[in-house]
């Protein structure tokens, strides 16, 4: 038909399609007198979680290993390697205080995108690329931390670090993954959460670590990760999830801010950020949001964190919750989170911690 308008833009056709979203179950709005819904769809949303994961591998052994030791000031830096399937195996940088000689608090720090574990251990090698990225995006978390006496550990998820594979510039690690784990039936994001809830079983495992003080934090796509996981696991006590809540609608308009480690088949439509969140509630929750992020909003995490607010509410838990909406980017913040996690995992920072980045 002459002059009728066609769409020839697949990311077009993805957005009209987008728009026409609806949640098929959304968190209720609960009171303190009726939960008995909430905790029927909490039931669900946990089962269609699941349903998306996929069956997780195998369990072996961790045969963890330490490769080398360095002395980092206030810490020991160890690098290690644990198993977690049959043909995969995970490194990471256990950061242990000399000062702790007692079973304590202890993080899993997930890293975003970048460098891998480095980043999160304020490694650079010198170089002065990595350098900018490390101190504009405030990436040395697990650093910071470790100087704060916490037992940190941080792995490399795959596709980073030294888990990446070579690529030629126009191919990007997480999509190529992405193409192999659809062929065999598996999923990206999955597969990360397995790997981070064997790097809980290390940490558990270590005399050093109290089992029952443990949380989580991450940045960009650690946020997704910490977010996730603290959803399915409830030994994290206390989860910080920097740059990255909002909602799928929001964050999918953006052409460049998902990746092939990030999503999961169906999504749209059956599981949202808040219904995360919601997942997590009563345990302790602090999300960071910049103010010029422009691929989380914090406009959108300010509204979903409303719906969350009023689930933490009727747990009894309103003072468990917390967001940090500050002047800046797509970055950490560490501000609140610290004393956050502080207050939460019962744990009294050194009186001058040495390395600390003024927030």
């Amino acid at each position: 038909m002459a002059g009728r308008v066609r769409n020839l833009s697949p990311w077009a056709s993805w957005m009209l399609q987008l728009a026409a979203v609806e949640s098929a179950d959304p968190c209720p709005i609960v009171s303190p007198h009726d939960l008995d819904a909430f905790h029927s769809w909490r039931e669900r949303t946990h089962a269609r979680l699941l349903e998306m994961l996929g069956p997780p591998p195998a369990p072996v052994p961790l045969e963890l290993e330490t490769l080398e030791s360095e002395d980092v000031g206030t810490y020991r830096r160890d690098r290690i390697v644990f198993d977690v399937e049959a043909t995969m195996s995970v490194p990471a940088y256990l950061l242990v205080p000399h000062a702790r000689t007692a079973p304590g608090p202890a993080i899993l720090a997930a890293h975003g995108h970048g460098a891998g574990k480095s980043d999160a251990c304020d490694i650079d090698d010198g170089d002065p690329a990595r350098r900018v990225v490390i101190d504009e995006q405030r990436a040395d978390y697990a650093h910071q931390l470790a100087a704060r006496g916490y037992v940190v550990l941080a792995p490399d998820l795959r596709c980073f670090g030294e888990r990446a594979d070579w690529q030629p510039e126009d191919h990007y690690h997480c999509d190529v993954n992405l193409v192999h784990a659809v062929m065999a039936g598996r999923n990206p994001l999955a597969q990360n959460l397995w790997d981070l809830g064997r790097a809980l079983d290390v940490l558990g495992e270590h005399p050093l670590v109290d089992q029952n003080r443990v949380g989580m934090v991450g940045l960009s796509y650690g946020g997704t990760v910490t977010l996730f996981l603290a959803a399915l696991d409830p030994r994290i006590v206390a989860a910080v999830v920097s740059g990255y809540f909002s909602s799928w609608k929001a964050s999918h308009r953006m052409p460049w801010n998902m990746c092939g480690s990030q999503v999961l088949p169906g999504m749209l439509g059956a599981l949202e950020h808040v219904d995360l969140g919601a997942m997590i509630a009563p345990r302790p929750l602090l999300i960071e949001s910049g103010s010029d992020d422009d691929l989380f909003p914090v406009a959108v995490a300010t509204q979903e964190l409303s719906t969350l607010a009023r689930v933490y509410e009727a747990l009894g838990a309103a003072d468990r919750l917390e967001h940090d909406a500050f002047e800046g980017g797509h970055r950490w913040n560490g501000t609140r989170a610290y004393p956050f996690l502080d207050r939460h995992l019962g744990h009294r920072p050194p009186s001058t911690p040495n390395g600390l980045a003024t927030p």
